[in-house]
């Protein structure tokens, strides 16, 4: 393939930018203009060509036989696709391969140069495109700033894509293809009408809800006259140390504890309380209005995934949604639709963070649950009351299902028992219960507190520089970091053992405490993140079939409606197919198919 290096620069203001829109909302805006694109053809000297020239510059190209290399290709791509109609073969994106190589850093292309290029002055960006701000029309010297800075900014871009392409990942590179083309190419539609009419039931609902309270938006959103109005009603304000000034605050949050206690205290004031959370909780409203801001001309939706968002790989939100955190069976998921004679193949590994903790640590017998099809939260919870647990029991199923996909990581009793007390369904227990049943887990278990002690063992050879030949399960040890099987790294910048305990540099988090457990849950995540992105791929793969959206551990995808179950029978057997690092791991999914994401 020829490798077409490019950047797009366009018109911006104060409120016309990219801080302020998503990349749909910026491009389909009435002030979107292209100012010129820089391209570089494999590596021939970089073209600038102006507003008049861009469009035939670019038809000029065989886009269906090259490759695009972009920094943020989400946005520069999807300019080609959707204003200009283009469609390269494969997407490169240099912001996404320096996420993955440097989780803890910003992939800014500034900051990404400084750090491949330390000595290397040359390779800087410039910062000319100020000069341009709130200029629809460049003039000529403006417009030869602006193409020199362009020029630079993808000389940049294809010097980083050099560094970095040749040792990637091939498996990674089709993910961030795969993940690029999820948005710039979009196939899933949104229900607008749907969308459009939950959020205005929700305004209308929190309308509703204010007027029966009595009081006004201000004072139940405001702390301060919250506060004073129930003062004012001799009501005690619940409190609590703030962990930010270590000073008493109101302690307002559904999720503190005395917050829900004086609720139930006061039954009288119930429509008091409703007001205020509907006031405070305006997630589903903000998301429903992102989603519209987000819906194509053509009523798709390009899905803005953020590719290793996370130092355990796992995918983000970005473009100001994060499609992760919808709700099942919110009408948020349902108006995620199939277009005409498609469908949408829902799969979803069962899990599959449980399965993997128990293959790496060797738990034969939970291992054996799994792969007997049994139901292990339900068996713990058994073990637990004495008694047989079923589904249909399931105040205690939760307490076994909450101790199953916690207590793997080293949670202790308190932190147990706090989850119980705010999960869904709330169960109380007292702390000599709680205290009882971590006991009992590791005692049930007893390879899983082991691997503990071996990830904290993983730690100091990753400080050991004079030898990292050491290797457990499918991981090899590097210096501050552990290579995983797919040839990516599971990183811990100047990772450092001080006073007692391990340190590590995270970036912007500044330095993050961790210990055994702790990178055991790492190392579990990112394997497991490894086994659902495989499968994304080789789904993706599949004829007539596309890949469209991924949430946490499910795979969403979309193909033809004729053939539905001979289809969805061909995804569940790649979900349950362990891959060849792991071939006793045994896996699981649950799917459906169904023209709306209804799961």
């Amino acid at each position: 393939m020829n490798v077409i290096t490019l950047d797009f620069e366009t018109y911006y203001d104060t409120e016309h930018s990219l801080a302020h829109l998503s990349a749909v909302q910026y491009v389909h805006s009435p002030l979107f203009k292209v100012w010129g694109v820089g391209i570089k053809m494999n590596d021939e000297p970089t073209e600038w060509f102006g507003a008049e020239e861009c469009a035939d510059a670019i038809k000029a190209i065989q886009w269906d036989g090259a490759a695009v290399v972009c920094h943020n290709t989400l946005f520069d791509a999807y300019i080609l696709t959707q204003y200009y109609k283009v469609y390269p073969k494969y997407y490169y994106d240099t912001a996404a391969m320096a996420r993955g190589l440097a989780p803890n850093e910003s992939a800014s292309l500034k900051n990404t140069c400084e750090r491949i290029f330390p000595n290397d002055k040359t390779m800087r960006k410039g910062d000319e495109l100020v000069n341009a701000k709130g200029i629809f029309d460049l003039p000529p010297d403006v417009e030869d700033q602006i193409a020199g800075y362009c020029i630079q900014d993808v000389d940049l871009t294809y010097a980083l894509y050099n560094v970095m392409q040749p040792n990637y990942p091939q498996s990674e590179l089709d993910l961030i293809n795969l993940t690029c083309r999820m948005y710039v190419e979009p196939k899933i539609f949104l229900n607008r009408t749907l969308l459009q009419a939950h959020k205005d039931d929700i305004v209308a609902n929190t309308a509703q809800l204010i007027q029966d309270s009595g009081l006004t938006r201000a004072q139940l959103a405001s702390q301060k006259q919250f506060a004073e109005y129930l003062e004012s009603i001799n009501i005690t304000v619940p409190t609590k140390k703030s962990q930010r000034t270590g000073k008493m605050i109101p302690a307002f949050s559904k999720t503190d504890k005395a917050y829900t206690q004086m609720c139930i205290m006061y039954p009288q004031y119930k429509h008091i309380w409703d007001a205020r959370e509907a006031v405070k909780s305006r997630i589903e409203e903000t998301r429903a209005q992102r989603l519209l801001d987000g819906c194509n001309p053509d009523g798709t939706l390009s899905v803005p995934l953020r590719y290793y968002a996370a130092h355990t790989g796992r995918f983000g939100g970005t473009e100001k949604i994060n499609l992760q955190n919808l709700p099942r069976g919110s009408k948020l998921r349902n108006a995620l639709q199939a277009g005409p004679d498609q469908m949408l193949y829902i799969a979803d590994l069962s899990n599959i963070e449980a399965r993997m903790l128990a293959w790496l640590a060797k738990e034969e017998d939970l291992l054996n649950s799994f792969a007997a099809g049994e139901d292990v939260y339900s068996n713990f919870a058994s073990q637990i009351y004495n008694r047989p647990i079923t589904k249909e029991n399931k105040l205690e199923r939760y307490v076994g299902k909450t101790a199953i996909l916690g207590l793997g990581y080293g949670m202790g009793a308190n932190k147990y028992q706090a989850i119980l007390a705010q999960g869904s369904p709330a169960v109380d227990v007292t702390q000599q219960t709680a205290l009882g049943i971590v006991s009992q887990y590791r005692a049930m278990y007893p390879n899983i507190p082991q691997l503990w002690s071996i990830g904290k063992q993983l730690m100091f050879y990753m400080l050991d520089r004079t030898d990292s030949n050491y290797s457990y399960g499918p991981l090899s040890v590097a210096s501050n970091a552990l290579k995983l099987p797919n040839g990516m790294y599971l990183q811990y910048p100047h990772l450092r053992y001080n006073n007692g305990e391990f340190v590590y540099d995270s970036g912007r988090n500044g330095i993050t405490r961790t210990h055994g457990p702790r990178l055991v849950e790492n190392i579990v995540q990112a394997l497991a993140r490894i086994v659902i992105t495989d499968q994304m791929l080789a789904i993706q793969n599949l004829p007539g079939i596309s890949v469209v959206l991924t949430v946490h551990d499910e795979i969403i995808a979309l193909g033809s409606d004729k053939h539905a179950n001979e289809t969805l029978a061909t995804i569940m057997a790649i979900m349950k197919q362990p891959p060849d690092w792991c071939t006793e791991l045994p896996l699981d999914a649950e799917g459906a198919y169904s023209k709306i994401y209804n799961k």
